[in-house]
């Protein structure tokens, strides 16, 4: 195909509608209703005579790209990278891998990292946000994947073939995925990320959970929820910084075919923006698509 945008929310829609109205064959792979969805009532946008909810708002936005013929599919994305002779991207799934000449991020900003003590503090010092960039450095290491979903598995089975062993901490909550046996599950609730000294440098040595109980790990991957936008570009090399994804005018990434949209690239959180940013973000992809 064309072009796969991640996200169903006004960045993703308004990439889908721009996209498809150039000609390009679009596929939306989303999981479902996003923050729009949730928001009350959705006021002082340019044709509203009065406030809608977020989500009458989402639906109509949906319903008009389907009416243009853009594909859906409900899926969650775990991952993207360039497929195996770097001329297009591959995006997985738990159940599919899909390949295109493009894509669009438009999945939200990152979701925040639960507040235990000593996890922001050792970013870069044992704690990662991402396994496949990481895990060359675990080899025949403990590691610990943080999640209980698709996104926390799909981590952990990135570091199974360099780590010595790999444990999924759910933080008290159940796992909502089937766990194989050679990732060992714990279920109670962390309450800090415990640090040593090694040369000089405050490094992750364990986990301390409710109990009192430390389990030692050389390194700790957040996992948490569902991959967001900033998430999957880290995953691919593209750049970041302050938990948004970098973006050019035409909403590109420094990765070729890789585009980003809405809330994921910073500044105003609303819906105005976010559709025109999709808008710039569907037509460049959809150039784009045409010359590869």
């Amino acid at each position: 195909m064309d072009i796969i945008i991640i996200g169903s929310g006004p960045a993703g829609i308004s990439a889908a509608l721009y996209a498809k109205r150039a000609g390009a064959d679009v596929t939306v792979i989303s999981r479902g209703s996003g923050a729009l969805a949730k928001a009350e009532k959705i006021e002082n946008y340019y044709g509203l005579a009065g406030p809608v909810t977020g989500a009458e708002l989402e639906a109509s936005g949906i319903a008009g790209a389907k009416r243009l013929g853009v594909n859906f599919v409900e899926d969650e994305v775990v991952g993207v990278a360039m497929n195996d002779d770097f001329t297009g991207l591959v995006v997985q799934t738990p159940n599919r891998t899909c390949e295109a000449k493009a894509v669009v991020l438009a999945a939200g900003s990152t979701r925040l990292a639960p507040k235990i003590p000593g996890l922001k503090e050792l970013e870069g010092k044992g704690v990662s946000y991402c396994a496949i960039c990481d895990a060359f450095f675990y080899r025949q290491k403990t590691v610990a994947v943080l999640g209980e979903g698709e996104y926390a598995l799909h981590e952990a089975e990135i570091l199974l073939p360099h780590a010595s062993k790999v444990m999924l901490f759910t933080n008290g909550k159940e796992p909502v995925v089937e766990i194989p046996d050679t990732i060992e599950v714990h279920k109670e609730k962390i309450i800090a990320v415990e640090a040593e000294n090694e040369n000089g440098m405050e490094r992750v040595c364990g986990l301390r959970a409710e109990d009192g109980a430390l389990t030692p790990v050389n390194g700790l991957f957040v996992a948490l929820g569902t991959a967001g936008s900033v998430d999957l570009a880290r995953k691919i090399g593209a750049g970041t910084e302050n938990n948004r994804v970098v973006v050019d005018g035409d909403m590109a990434t420094n990765v070729p075919g890789l585009y980003a949209a809405g809330d994921c690239t910073g500044g105003l959180l609303q819906v105005v923006k976010a559709a025109y940013e999709g808008a710039v973000a569907g037509l460049a992809a959809a150039k784009y698509a045409k010359r590869s």
